[in-house]
């Protein structure tokens, strides 16, 4: 049996729970001062001060960690990333710079459309290559369980083999990665016009096909003007629901079409993006069981107005935080990056963010039952900050403070036993 303790911890986050935490609650983030944590066979035994911890423990038969001096954390959980693509579009962020818009791209053959020629091309093998060195960069920075979509392919072979690296990375990799089939995300130039023919195309083929080998847990579908309707959106993801898959939307990220209504509608497990949700709509969130996914650096790389998170939280909803990394309008996995925005821009507070990135987030991958919080029973999915508080990660603004990560049980970045 593997065992390992942790003591000493200056602060010690729990963010208890097996459910989202909505609203205010977001606020309480279970601190404990002088904390300890006991792990056996990878998963959380014991929680609490840490003299009375080791006061019921024989150290000798555990790895011990001296967290004094230093704060520690549930992992982060990347709740919305574009994974697995291929090629990159660097020429179009300076398109962006110059004052082009996302849409206008996308209707001149650039965006997503861009993104699979190129994913079309690439190898099962080269996406599980570059998959690993992402996953690689994303646990440096904390993160122990990442979601990762489809939807760069938009056809069937393309779509499953996306699906079909993200199993194998599940495999080889310590960080746990929750699968999305994301078809219905964009619409190419041969079917313009045609919208609904490709939604049946994606149910009738490639869903089915998803479904049979259980290549993903979520689907997901762009609920956009000029993409895909609200009915079109509920059709899909109805079928999917059908078809045994959770789901997802992205919604009103750049019009108010309706998506965050019909996210509660159909009982999306997250409603993502929401920057022109409407105020009925965020309503609507707040008395359902529907994660608010915010992506604040996404509306940092294209310049829009930040999702009204403040609002959100303060109406009782269950907000969670997550980055969105894809080639296009947001080609960044930093976490740190994620807290600085939301904590100078979308006014939460530190306890707030944590809470996003960890119970909540795991809700919104539908695990909070396993992971999200350092409590007993749970994954010891935990990380070490190099500092002695949470307030260093809003004000070491952008930079990664994380300096050990534990994945279930096991120390998969740092070495604490150094002083």
């Amino acid at each position: 049996m593997k065992r390992l303790i942790i003591k000493n911890a200056s602060e010690l986050v729990t963010c208890s729970g097996r459910s989202p935490k909505h609203g205010k609650d977001m606020s309480d983030i279970g601190m404990i001062r002088n904390g300890a944590v006991v792990v056996e066979d990878g998963i959380i035994v014991e929680v609490g001060d840490s003299d009375e911890i080791l006061s019921k423990y024989d150290n000798n038969e555990y790895t011990v960690i001296d967290a004094e001096g230093k704060a520690v954390l549930p992992g982060f959980i990347d709740s919305h990333t574009h994974l697995i693509f291929g090629g990159y579009r660097a020429d179009e962020f300076s398109w962006r710079l110059r004052g082009d818009n996302y849409m206008s791209i996308m209707e001149r053959g650039g965006g997503i459309t861009s993104s699979v020629r190129a994913t079309r091309s690439t190898t099962l093998d080269e996406f599980v290559l570059t998959g690993k060195k992402r996953l690689d960069k994303v646990m440096d920075m904390g993160v122990t369980t990442i979601e990762g979509k489809s939807g760069y392919g938009l056809d069937m072979e393309t779509e499953i083999r996306q699906l079909e690296a993200m199993k194998k990375l599940d495999e080889i990799h310590p960080v746990d990665l929750v699968p999305t089939f994301l078809g219905p995300h964009s619409v190419l130039p041969e079917y313009k016009g045609k919208e609904d023919e490709f939604i049946d195309f994606m149910i009738n083929d490639v869903l089915k096909v998803v479904a049979e080998k259980q290549l993903a847990e979520f689907a997901d579908i762009f609920c956009e003007k000029n993409v895909f309707s609200v009915e079109q959106s509920r059709r899909f993801l109805s079928a999917a629901k059908n078809a045994g898959l959770k789901l997802k939307i992205h919604a009103d990220e750049m019009v108010q079409l309706g998506g965050t209504e019909l996210a509660v509608e159909l009982g999306c497990v997250s409603a993502d993006h929401l920057l022109q949700s409407s105020d009925e709509g965020i309503n609507m969130l707040s008395k359902s069981d529907t994660i608010a996914t915010l992506l604040p650096a996404t509306a940092f790389c294209l310049k829009e107005e930040y999702a009204r998170g403040r609002m959100m939280i303060d109406e009782g909803c269950a907000v969670a935080l997550a980055t969105d990394f894809n080639p296009g309008s947001c080609f960044t996995n930093s976490i740190p990056l994620v807290i600085a925005l939301a904590a100078i821009h979308m006014k939460l507070s530190i306890e707030e963010i944590i809470t996003a990135l960890t119970i909540n987030a795991a809700a919104a991958v539908g695990r909070a039952d396993t992971i999200g919080s350092i409590e007993k029973g749970k994954k010891a999915d935990i990380i070490i900050l190099e500092y002695p508080s949470i307030h260093f990660l809003p004000y070491h603004a952008a930079v990664n403070i994380v300096e050990t990560v534990i994945k279930n049980g096991e120390i998969v970045k740092g070495n604490p036993y150094e002083k």
